[in-house]
């Protein structure tokens, strides 16, 4: 079947004579003649049937077809662009991988281990963009996403197939000179658990709220059977990675997963004041879409590789 394809030279005309709503700086660009450029976009209006541009007193402007075209133009010919120089710097070897992640979870847990992913595979290279939502991977450039969410909303996720990896499970965790202050009894080396008398007074700390998970501190201390009014109390924020900046500088008391701080963790900015976890139904995945195609070597290498990671973390903990 003929594809529906405008030439990718009248594209580029239209491109840049959208961008800077002028034909003579798209001709500057893009090294060509005013009429030159001129007549590439002529030739796509006709082809589409649609007008892009309409003329002013200052020279053109784009229509309003043509603005929502050229937001769709710039993103796949900078895709092309990017695919083209990474196909050209890695000589056919190796590859890209485009993955779209939570930002906590990509930032502390992912990013650090990537070095041995590349000591593996140091002909492919991995990109990483920011999405918290499901989206249509038909609409993007990304190979699959880091997602956190619960199996309904993966079972959601259309078009997709999911490989569950860890689960988002959160403890208590606060800065050690606050917990001293509060319990100095109890205070010792991360993950000791502590009494029922001090989850009491753990009540009376600071708590840390996290605005996407609003009812976190009540569904802990319900399951803890510690009665706290205070539940719902304290500054709320919206990603792990700032109750973890808070938790650290004394702000109160925060529940985070401990594979999101690690780091934190091992050394003593943060300590855990309760071993016992609030067991959500929220867990990490990777989501790809489902191809008719086998799955790329290097998704599979990376998806292989992360497996092999999730077991490392589960062996430490």
């Amino acid at each position: 079947m003929r594809r529906t394809l405008p030439s990718t030279q009248a594209l580029a005309c239209f491109e840049a004579a959208a961008r800077h709503e002028s034909y003579t700086r798209a001709a500057q660009e893009l090294a060509l003649t005013q009429s030159a450029v001129s007549r590439q976009i002529t030739a796509l209006e006709d082809f589409l049937g649609v007008p892009l541009f309409k003329r002013t007193r200052h020279g053109v402007a784009l229509t309003l077809a043509g603005t929502h075209y050229a937001r769709q133009v710039r993103q796949r010919l900078q895709a092309l662009e990017r695919d083209t120089l990474e196909l050209m710097a890695h000589q056919g070897h190796g590859g890209a991988l485009t993955l779209a992640a939570v930002p906590t979870f990509a930032t502390r847990w992912l990013i650090p281990r990537l070095v041995q992913f590349a000591a593996l595979y140091p002909d492919t290279v991995v990109h990483i963009d920011t999405r918290t939502r499901p989206f249509l991977f038909a609409d993007t450039g990304f190979d699959a996403a880091l997602y956190a969410g619960t199996p309904e909303q993966v079972a959601q996720w259309p078009g997709t197939q999911a490989q569950w990896l860890l689960p988002e499970d959160v403890v208590p965790v606060c800065s050690p000179r606050l917990l001293e202050a509060a319990m100095p009894r109890d205070l010792g080396r991360a993950y000791q658990p502590v009494t029922a008398e001090a989850l009491a007074q753990l009540t009376q700390l600071p708590l840390l709220q996290q605005s996407t998970r609003p009812y976190g501190w009540r569904q802990w201390f319900d399951a803890m059977g510690v009665a706290a009014p205070r539940a719902l109390d304290g500054p709320r924020y919206e990603l792990f990675s700032m109750l973890a900046v808070a938790a650290a500088h004394g702000l109160g008391v925060a529940l985070i997963p401990p594979l999101l701080i690690e780091a934190e963790l091992a050394r003593g900015d943060l300590v855990v004041a309760c071993l016992q976890p609030l067991r959500g139904e929220r867990a990490y995945y990777l989501v790809s879409p489902v191809q008719a195609q086998p799955q790329s070597p290097v998704l599979t290498a990376f998806s292989a590789w992360l497996r092999g990671q999730v077991a490392l973390a589960d062996t430490a903990v």
